[in-house]
């Protein structure tokens, strides 16, 4: 089954939810792009805790929340630092100390801590997206967008329905099964059942352009059911961001 996890009202309703959601998004970009200029582990280590305190403290997510979206991910970080920590040019170079070794196998200093970095930079990624998607609503993202970025209104508009009908192919997928299974037919994975997946989605993309067009979706402007406005409190995240950013750059170095 696919399944996407979507924030509490709690979570909505806090200080962090009703920052606009392109501040928001600015700000986690600004920050990914600081992380990918540093090899250093201590600004990812410092940027993804102040972002899951500030989504647990500002944005009233749950811990636990936070943990069941946090363990897929965690294990994903931990892999891609060891196998960059295993597979590092250095380990090849006798000149540098060695940490480990088994048989053929080295692992040196500084390809533990290369290691140990990217795998810092992957998980402070990580964390800082779903503190975004835990505190965010995605029609009101898509809002933002629209009125706050000027991003064209059949793209975004268009990538939201999309988002949405991501569950409804787990919908599709369980049903196509059962209707196998009625026939009498195998009802593991089968090439046939991928090529009913497609027609569904094709038949909901079509309807969903027609529903599009009918509403006048690019034809000229619009009036809007929910207003985005920028405000002081996007203006203190955008500025306090930009100050811890520094922040920990300056540390790192």
């Amino acid at each position: 089954m696919i399944a996407v996890r979507a924030p509490e009202d709690r979570s909505l309703a806090s200080p962090l939810g009703r920052i606009s959601p392109v501040a928001k998004l600015v700000l986690v970009a600004t920050w990914v792009a600081g992380l990918a200029l540093t090899t250093d582990p201590r600004p990812p280590l410092m940027l993804g805790a102040i972002g899951l305190a500030a989504a647990v403290v500002l944005g009233r997510v749950r811990p636990a929340s936070l943990a069941v979206a946090l363990a897929p991910l965690a294990f994903a970080t931990l892999t891609v630092g060891f196998f960059n920590a295993l597979l590092n040019p250095a380990n090849g170079n006798p000149a540098l100390a060695v940490v480990a070794s088994l048989g053929p196998i080295r692992l040196t200093a500084p390809a533990v801590l290369a290691g140990v970095a990217l795998a810092c930079r992957v998980g402070a990624v990580a964390a800082l997206g779903i503190a975004f998607a835990l505190t965010t609503d995605t029609t009101r993202l898509v809002d933002a967008l629209v009125q706050q970025a000027r991003v064209p209104e059949r793209f975004a508009y268009g990538a939201l329905a999309a988002f949405q009908a991501v569950p409804r192919l787990a919908e599709d997928f369980v049903a196509l099964r059962e209707a196998r299974r009625i026939r009498g037919l195998r009802t593991t994975w089968h090439p046939r059942i991928l090529v009913g997946l497609l027609v569904l989605a094709i038949r909901r993309a079509d309807r969903l352009a027609v529903a599009m067009d009918a509403r006048g979706f690019g034809s000229g402007p619009r009036t809007r059911y929910r207003v985005e406005r920028w405000s002081l409190p996007d203006a203190v995240l955008l500025g306090a961001g930009s100050v811890v950013l520094a922040a920990a750059m300056v540390f790192g170095r």
